[in-house]
């Protein structure tokens, strides 16, 4: 296994599932889509001991339904069970680089919401896929709650039509989204 200094912050994008054979390979769970694109990173940072230590993916495949992995320095199957469990992540400047209009969710995740009449509706909590659009779930201002009893507000992701802008530095995206729709 690779040694070196620990790494912090990095973006969780799957988890060892399991073992796969007994020569070191582990199953892999991916929040990647596709699902084969946690291939693509390398190093993986793997966490141990509530530390992140990157090591070397040496290869990956689709197995079945699963995917396998092969990491560098575990050669046997006990050695890869003591990583069942383990999340992975990636340092942040392994992600590609998105053109202007594209974003990472994990970037939107915390913008306050804005309506085009400049009322602040709350803030991003996260966001979900469904099978027409991806949908903003914000979680409503106090102010908001009060007022319609509601706790948080789904809203769909649709770029030009209901987002007008995401402004990144100044934390906030803007939205065509009425109060009275809540």
């Amino acid at each position: 296994m690779e040694s070196s200094a620990p790494v912090n912050n990095p973006i969780v994008i799957g988890q060892i599932s399991g073992v796969f054979g007994v020569h070191g390979w582990v199953k892999v769970f991916t929040h990647t889509e596709p699902r084969e694109n946690i291939l693509n990173y390398n190093p993986w940072l793997i966490k141990q001991n509530q530390q992140w230590q990157p090591m070397k993916l040496v290869k990956g495949r689709k197995q079945g339904k699963t995917l396998v992995a092969q990491i560098e320095g575990v050669a046997n199957r006990e050695q890869a069970h003591a990583l069942i469990g383990s999340d992975i992540g990636i340092l942040p400047e392994q992600l590609k680089k998105l053109d202007d209009s594209d974003f990472y969710w994990r970037e939107l995740q915390g913008l306050d919401v804005i309506n085009l009449d400049g009322q602040l509706l709350g803030k991003i909590d996260y966001m979900m896929a469904t099978g027409a659009n991806d949908v903003i779930v914000v979680k409503l201002t106090q102010e908001m709650i009060e007022s319609t009893e509601e706790k948080e507000l789904l809203i769909p992701y649709l770029m030009g039509e209901v987002v007008k802008s995401v402004d990144l530095d100044k934390g906030c995206i803007t939205l065509d989204w009425s109060q009275d729709f809540i």
